[in-house]
C-alpha cells in the first residue's frame, strides 16, 4: 500500500500542496483528478522522488520512504509514466526501455536478454516496432506507448500513469486499459491521472479529486460519481465553461473561389495519395484517422516539414508554400503541437523568452536587436489575454502546469500573427477548464478569418470545435463530415471502417 500523509510543498509564495493525504491500495486503480494547477503534478513528483516535499511522509507497505530521485523510486518498485515524454530521441527503442538499467554479461551490455524482457511488454501494448529503431523516427502515439513500456519492464509494485492516453487513438487506449486491468488483477497499485473523465470511470476503482493544492474529495468509489459531478468537484465555486458539442444543423456552403489553404493532388509515398483539400479562411477543419492513415501527414506537408512527391500547397494569399519549416513560418504558418516538450516550449526558459521566439527572434519583427523589456511587456499582454496562471512572465515555463504551458505555446505563435494555424493535439494533457478556454480562443481566431486545421486523437474534441471533419483512410480522404454527421460516434466509426456515413448501416 502506498501512503502519502500531510504532504506540503510551496514554491516561493505559491502553495502547490497544502497538507495532502493519499492512500492507494494494492490491486486497485486509483484516479487522481483536478484542474491544471490543482497540485496533481507536484504530488506525483513527490511520490516518485522528483521533488522533495517541505513536510509530510511517504510510506510503502507501512515502511517510510526517503526518495532522493526517481531512480530510488524505481528501486523501491514505484514507476511513473509522465505526460511529458522523457525518452532519448537519438537512442533506439531497446536502449530507451532500459536507461541506466541495462542487463550485462560481464562488462558487456546483454541486448539479447533485454530484448527477451522487452518483447512481451511491447506485444501486450500492441507496439509493433523494431527494437533497433531510433526513437526520433517514431510518431507521438508510439512514443507514448514506449514510455509506458519503459515503466512496465521494471515490473513495478506501484505504477503511476500521468495522462497515459493523451496521444493515443481509441484502439491503443482500449489496449492500455486492458493492461491496467491485468496489473490490478496481479495486485499492482495503479495511480491514474487523466483529464479524460470517461476513461477514469471506465477503468478506475477509486477517485481522489484535488482543488487548489488540497484534497476536495478523498478516495470516493468511482461507481458513485458521474462526469458532471467530477467536474463540479474539480471546479468548486468556479463557473464551469465546459464546451459541449456544437449543434451542427447542416453543412455551410463555402465559396470555392474564397481565399483558402489548398492541397492540390498532394502525394507522399506511403502516406498520402492525390489528396485535394481546401480550408477556407474563417473555418476550423478537423483531420481524423487511425495511426498511419495520412491525416497527420497533411499537417507535416502544410508545415513544410514533409515535402510532397507530387502536388503542391497553396496559401490563402495565392502563393505556393516555400520549402522547409522556416519558409512556412515566414509565410504566416504556425505549428501548435501538443507535444510541448519536444516542439512547443523551452521548459528552462522564462515565459517572455518563449513568447518572443517566433515573432521577434525567428522572424526578426523587432529588428536585429531583441529588447527584453519590450518582450516582457508583450508577454504580459498574452498572459492576461490567455489567462495564463503565473506569478510573473519571468517564471520558467517548466514550473507551470500542463495547461498553462500549452497556453504559452499558443502565445508564442499568436505573437507572430499567423494567417494559418496547424494544430496537432493542441489540448493534449490539459484539463477541462483549460480546454474550454483554448476552444474559445480558436473560435475567436476563426471569427478574425484565420485558417485552422486541427488533428486530434479525441473525436469528441473534433466534434466540439470543428466546422467540418475530414476523415482519412489508407492515405486518402474517405469522408467529409458536417451537419448531423459531425459527432464523435460517426467520426470514430468512419475512422475505423473507411466507410462514409451514407453507406454505414443505420
Amino acid at each position: 500500500m502506498l501512503e502519502a500523509q500531510d504532504i506540503r510543498k510551496a514554491y516561493g509564495g505559491v502553495v502547490a500542496l497544502a497538507g495532502v493525504d493519499l492512500t492507494v491500495r494494492p490491486g486497485t486503480v486509483h484516479a487522481l483528478l483536478g484542474e491544471n494547477g490543482a497540485g496533481k503534478s507536484t504530488l506525483v513528483k513527490v511520490l516518485v522522488g522528483a521533488v522533495d516535499p517541505d513536510a509530510g511522509v511517504l510510506r510503502l507497505d507501512g515502511r517510510e520512504l526517503r526518495l532522493r530521485s526517481t531512480a530510488d523510486a524505481v528501486d523501491e518498485g514505484v514507476a511513473v509514466v509522465s505526460q511529458e515524454l522523457s525518452l532519448f530521441p537519438d537512442l533506439d527503442v531497446l536502449s530507451n526501455l532500459f536507461p541506466m538499467r541495462e542487463s550485462r554479461r560481464g562488462p558487456l551490455v546483454d541486448r539479447r536478454q533485454m530484448a527477451e524482457r522487452a518483447r512481451p511488454v511491447l506485444d501486450e501494448l500492441g507496439l509493433a516496432v523494431a527494437l533497433d529503431e531510433p526513437v526520433e523516427h517514431l510518431p507521438l502515439d508510439q512514443r507514448q506507448l514506449l514510455e509506458i513500456a519503459r515503466a512496465l519492464v521494471t515490473d513495478p509494485r506501484v505504477l503511476i500513469l500521468d495522462e497515459p492516453t493523451s496521444a493515443l487513438h481509441a484502439e491503443a487506449t482500449d489496449r492500455l486499459h486492458d493492461v491496467v486491468r491485468r496489473l490490478r488483477a496481479r495486485g499492482v497499485a495503479v495511480v491514474y491521472v487523466s483529464h479524460h473523465l470517461e476513461d477514469v470511470l471506465a477503468v478506475c476503482d477509486e477517485v481522489t479529486i484535488m482543488r487548489d493544492g488540497r484534497v476536495a474529495v478523498p478516495a470516493a468509489p468511482a461507481s458513485s460519481l458521474t462526469v458532471d459531478r467530477i467536474v463540479a468537484h474539480m471546479l468548486g465555486d468556479k463557473v464551469a465553461a465546459i464546451v459541449e458539442e456544437r449543434s451542427h444543423t447542416g453543412a455551410v456552403a463555402v465559396d470555392p473561389s474564397a481565399p483558402a489553404l489548398r492541397l492540390e493532388r498532394v502525394t507522399v509515398r506511403g502516406q498520402l495519395r492525390e489528396v485535394d483539400l481546401a480550408v477556407p479562411c474563417g473555418r476550423v477543419v478537423g483531420l481524423a484517422g487511425v495511426a498511419g492513415s495520412g491525416h497527420r501527414a497533411v499537417l507535416s506537408v502544410a508545415a513544410g516539414v514533409l515535402r510532397p512527391d507530387a502536388g503542391r500547397v497553396v496559401l490563402p494569399d495565392g502563393a505556393p508554400l516555400k520549402g522547409g519549416i522556416r519558409g512556412a513560418i515566414s509565410q504566416g504558418v504556425a505549428i501548435v503541437s501538443g507535444d510541448r516538450k519536444r516542439f512547443g516550449v523551452m521548459l528552462d526558459k522564462p515565459i517572455w523568452d518563449n513568447v518572443g521566439q517566433v515573432g521577434s527572434v525567428a522572424l526578426r519583427r523587432d529588428g536585429s536587436f531583441v529588447r527584453a523589456g519590450r518582450l516582457r511587456e508583450r508577454a504580459r499582454e498574452h498572459v492576461a489575454r490567455l489567462g495564463i496562471k503565473t506569478p510573473s512572465v519571468d517564471q520558467e515555463v517548466g514550473a507551470l502546469s500542463g495547461g498553462n504551458q500549452q497556453k504559452v505555446v499558443f502565445a508564442k505563435w499568436l505573437e507572430a500573427e499567423p494567417s494559418v494555424l496547424l494544430l496537432d493535439d493542441p489540448t493534449r494533457g490539459i484539463d477541462v477548464g483549460a480546454k474550454a478556454e483554448i476552444y474559445n480562443l480558436l473560435r475567436g481566431l476563426s471569427d478574425r478569418g484565420a485558417v485552422q486545421i486541427v488533428a486530434s486523437s479525441d473525436p469528441r474534441e473534433l466534434a466540439a470545435v470543428c466546422d467540418e471533419v475530414v476523415v482519412f483512410y489508407d492515405g486518402r480522404i474517405c469522408a467529409r463530415l458536417t451537419g448531423r454527421h459531425l459527432d464523435a460516434h460517426t467520426i470514430l466509426e468512419v475512422m475505423n471502417t473507411g466507410v462514409p456515413p451514407a453507406e454505414l448501416p443505420a
